[in-house]
This record gives structure tokens, sequence and C-alpha cells, in this order.
């Protein structure tokens, strides 16, 4: 068996006849004969089941009450490893082992890597209590979940890297998250707005501030800033057809009503953030596209003129947003929103938090206090009572540090700084939709990457799940790319159906 790796460039040519060739079935080899190559290697029915899985669990897991308890977890470790069994099946009928070299993965296994060493009897004179084992975590049955836990979001996104090899393919995954994301905002609303209290209407949870599956309606605005980014991105890239941009604009105005229904003001100025990176970074994707005309208001003298019209295209949907949050919900929508904010501690108690957590970092620099291990290690520097007990830093980045200290936070930064050096690469495509996808999928994950700051949502399995599907959209290389022959096939195919309706 040999190893079918996809190269992290875009593809310099034309592949329309290479995707025609691997869509037929391929003959039996004969005894010896050498293996096809990478770019030659058949589709399998196990590879469209791997994409099957991959869609379903973008849905379920967020279904799930975006999987955060144990059964719903069990499930979805289980369907981690159905993807790699089916992975296997691929490899042997094709003879070739498919994997990516797509470095984003690397980081993953590196934090995988620290886990199993805080699993090793290192930690002796540590200032471990008496009878404890020596482990370098303080949490060694946690740190052991959360290793599975990330050995399973690793699968799906190396999975997503590795089988995610045709424009048609990229096209299935892309509309089941938008499409999934407007349902979930138009469920979200109407529970919202008949029982707020009960998700699916039957269970209230307690001690909790639930809106639509989430029983966190933080994490809940989380997911929504991953998946409105999509279609604005197509939007802002010049990807879509002039008569569905209304369509596309409504489902992220949903989306966005949604999210600030939810009252969250992290996923507030995230979505700002996210609408500002779009009117920046747009302008450059669709100048700097090789091969390509100047669309209409970019050419030469016209680049203020193009900017200022992407900025009223931001206002409007902002403009939008909130008006439609007020026809929603009132002025009690607002009000609320603005104020919940406590003048003498407008972060909601996460100062104390964050204090606690950079103690833990400081006696812990290193490798952390253990992957999972927070809420067993916080509780010797909770100053509080103690009424309750806090499972999760409320920042994702004081978290990394404190968990896998120093080198678990380097990870996550080499994961981020690759992922926007590889994402603008791939917005330089000619594919116009493979441009609003690597746009959007980068907007969502920059936005969610701001509401790291202020929360944990990316400690959700749901999101996390979407933020690495993302993550691998905005990334993969250039087998996703339609050939120019086909793009301007599509184009005339346009042209045809709209001068036949206009007849």
């Amino acid at each position: 068996m040999t190893i079918s790796t996809s190269n992290a460039q875009p593809a310099a040519t034309p592949r329309a006849e290479a995707l025609a060739a691997a869509e037929a079935p391929a003959p039996p080899a004969p005894a010896g004969a050498p293996r096809p190559a990478a770019a030659e290697v058949p589709r399998t029915v196990w590879s469209r089941f791997i994409i099957l899985l991959l869609c379903l669990a973008v849905v379920m897991t967020t279904l799930a009450f975006g999987t955060v308890h144990a059964w719903a977890l069990a499930l979805f470790q289980l369907s981690a490893a159905a993807v790699v069994a089916l992975w296997m099946m691929d490899a042997w009928r094709t003879g070739a082992l498919r994997v990516s070299r797509n470095p984003l993965q690397l980081p993953l296994a590196g934090l995988i890597a620290v886990g199993l060493v805080q699993l090793l009897p290192l930690g002796a004179g540590a200032g471990l209590p008496a009878g404890s084992e020596p482990l370098l975590t303080l949490d060694p049955h946690a740190t052991r979940y959360a290793l599975v836990q990330l050995a399973s979001l690793t699968v799906f996104f190396a999975a997503a890297l590795a089988f995610l090899d045709s424009p048609r393919r990229l096209r299935v995954v892309v509309r089941t998250v938008i499409i999934f994301g407007f349902l979930l905002a138009l469920y979200g609303l109407m529970q919202h707005f008949v029982n707020p209290a009960a998700i699916y209407f039957v269970r209230e949870p307690k001690q909790a501030a639930p809106f639509g599956p989430y029983i966190n309606r933080h994490h809940f605005a989380g997911y929504m800033e991953l998946t409105l980014a999509l279609p604005l991105g197509l939007i802002f890239a010049g990807a879509v057809a002039r008569e569905r941009v209304p369509l596309y604009a409504f489902a992220s105005g949903i989306m966005g009503v949604a999210l600030v229904m939810t009252n969250s003001r992290g996923g507030m100025l995230s979505m700002m953030a996210e609408v500002f990176f779009l009117v920046l970074v747009a302008g450059a994707v669709r100048r700097r596209a090789r091969g390509e005309e100047p669309a209409e208001g970019e050419a030469r003298g016209g680049r203020v003129r193009a900017l200022a019209a992407r900025l009223g295209v931001a206002f409007a949907l902002v403009l939008a947003i909130f008006v439609g949050v007020l026809y929603f919900g009132g002025e009690d929508a607002v009000s609320r929103l603005f104020g919940t904010v406590n003048a003498e501690d407008p972060t909601t108690g996460r100062a104390h938090f964050w204090r606690g957590t950079w103690q833990m970092i400081k006696d812990r620099p290193v490798l952390g206090a253990g992957l999972g291990a927070f809420a067993a290690a916080y509780t010797a520097y909770d100053t509080s009572s103690g009424s309750y007990r806090l499972e999760q830093a409320h920042n994702d980045y004081l978290q990394i540090l404190s968990d896998a200290g120093v080198v678990g936070g380097l990870l996550g930064l080499v994961f981020v700084a690759a992922l926007f050096r590889m994402a603008v690469a791939r917005m330089q495509s000619h594919d116009r939709f493979r441009r609003g996808v690597a746009l959007g999928a980068l907007a969502g994950c920059a936005g969610v990457l701001v509401h790291s700051f202020f929360d944990f949502t990316l400690h959700t399995t749901a999101n996390a799940l979407l933020f690495l599907v993302l993550a691998a959209l905005a990334t993969v290389n250039g087998r996703v790319e339609e050939a120019e022959t086909t793009r301007r096939r599509r184009r005339r195919a346009g042209d045809h159906e709209r001068g036949r309706i206009a007849a």
C-alpha cells in the first residue's frame, strides 16, 4: 500500500480531465504494477460516506446540546472511529492511504503529544499531595478524556483535508453549513420567543441561560459567528449570482439577529469584527485574483469608491440586523443587551477567574496543569467562597496556557498564524467560489478567535468541530477549484438562463 498525499499548494494546471478520470472506476491493476499517483487515486463509496459523516457530525453535534454531555461525547468519539474505519476501507480499495500535507495538522498532533507527556510519571517533587501519582497533570482522568476528544476532532479535521478533493464536495459542505446555520437560527429565535427557558420546548436546564439547543447562550452566539460568515464571504468576494445575493444576505441577516438576541456582548463584538474583516480583506482578494479582469468599481482610481461601497453594504447589513432585533424583540431586547453590564465589574466576574488562572500559569509555565485539568487545578487558586465549581477559564487563550503551558500556547499560535497565511494564499484563486469560501471561512474563524478572549466557546465540541471544518475549507488545496473551462461553461449557462427568463 502506498500513501497518497495532497500537496498544500493550489494546482497550477487545469484539472477538468483529472477530475473526470478520478470519478470513473479504476480497473484492477495487475500484480506488480505501480500504484496510481495521488492525483489519479479514484474516489470510492467509502470516501463519500466520510463526507456524509462529516456533514452529519456538524449537524448532530449541534443538535445534541452542543455535545457537552457524556453520552453525546461518546457518540461523537464513536463517529470518529467510524471515519477511521471508512478511511482504512478506502485505502484498501484504492491501494493508497489518502493523507493531506496541510501543516495545520501538526499543531494538533503536537498538542496530543503534550497531553501524552503530561501522563508520564515525571512529576515527582513538583509539590503534589502525598500519595498522589507523580504525573505532570493534576487530573489524569480528565487529561485522558481530553486526549480522546482532541484525537476525535483531529480525525474529522484530517479527513476533511484529505477527502474534500473536488469542487462538488466543497459546495456540498459549504451549503450544508449555510443551510443548517440558517435553520438553526430560525429555531433559536422561535424557541426564544415561545419558551426561552426550555430546550426543544421540554427540557429546562437549571442554573443556565439556554438558547436554541445550547445550554449556554454565549456558545450559540459563537456558532452563529461561524455560520453567518460563509454567505457573507461569498457575497463580498462576488461569488454569488446577482439574483441570489438577497437570499444569501437574508440568511446572514437571520443568523445575525439570532446572535444579537442571545444578549452575548462577546458575540456582538465578534460579529462586528467579522464584518470589519470582510470589508478590509474582500477588496484585496478581488484585486489580486490572478488572471481575472478587475470587477466593476475596482479599476484604477476606483478603489476608494469600491471601499465605500463595501462599507455601505456592511453598514446596511448591521443596520438591518438591529432593525430585525427591534422588530422581533422590541426595545427591551436592546436595553437588556446593554443593561447587563455591571459598572463595578464589566467583565461579569471574569477578571477574578483570569487572576486565578494567571497564578496557575506562573506556577506551571512549561507544560501546564494538564489538558482538561483546569477544574481540578483551579480550586487551589480560587479566592472566592467556593460555592460553585469553575470548569473553564472563560478565556481560551489563558486556558491553553494553564492546561498546556508555554508549549501549548506556542502550538496554538503556530496554528493561527498558519491558518491566516494559508487562507490568504487560497484567496488568490481564479475560482470565485473558492475565493469566497476561503474569505468567509477565515472571517468566521477570526470572529470566534475574538470571542475566545471573553469566553470558552471553542471548548464546546460542536463549535470546535465547525471551527476546524471552516479551517479546512479555508486552506484545502487546489483540488477543489474548478477548471477555467468549467467556469466559462457555468457563466455561459447562467447568462443563457437569465436571457431565457427575461425573454
